[in-house]
């Protein structure tokens, strides 16, 4: 099996080959802040199966055990890599939809309420129609969720 993906703006794509490994979300602090977030959602793959076939990551030691890829021009995470491990973030695959979190880690950081996530209201049907109107009027910039 064969996926691909990338950064917001295009500028860093990836391949990926076969069998990805273990999804997980991450509470930890390190991954909130990291994705500006309140978990990081991550799947393991080893780095021999990863092609980088646009654009290269950057790196930032963000402890002494890990450093984390990302675009140096959006700043779209996109890895979680140390010793013995590779993993690159769910949402940066053009197609996530099957790539199913099994296990949450990090857990002495998770905040209070996200458990409670899937409880809250919901837009009334009339504010619905608003949001939608006002993002038929967005053009976006973002790269499409396949190879260009």
């Amino acid at each position: 099996m064969s996926r691909s993906g990338g950064c917001q703006c295009g500028a860093v794509r990836f391949r990926v080959e076969g069998d990805l490994g273990r999804a997980s979300i991450c509470h930890c602090r390190m991954c909130q802040k990291a994705f500006g977030a309140f978990y990081g959602p991550y799947v393991s793959m080893t780095p021999e199966q990863v092609t980088w076939t646009r654009g290269a990551r950057k790196l930032f030691a963000s402890s002494n055990l890990v450093s984390r890829g990302f675009c140096g021009d959006c700043g779209t995470q996109l890895t979680f890599e140390g010793a013995g491990f590779f993993d690159i973030a769910i949402g940066a695959f053009d197609d996530p939809t099957d790539i199913r979190p099994t296990i949450q880690i990090g857990l002495e950081a998770k905040l209070p309420w996200v458990d409670e996530l899937g409880s809250l209201r919901t837009q009334s049907p009339e504010a619905q129609a608003k949001t939608r109107a006002y993002q038929a009027q967005v053009v976006s910039h973002q790269h499409p969720d396949h190879d260009t």
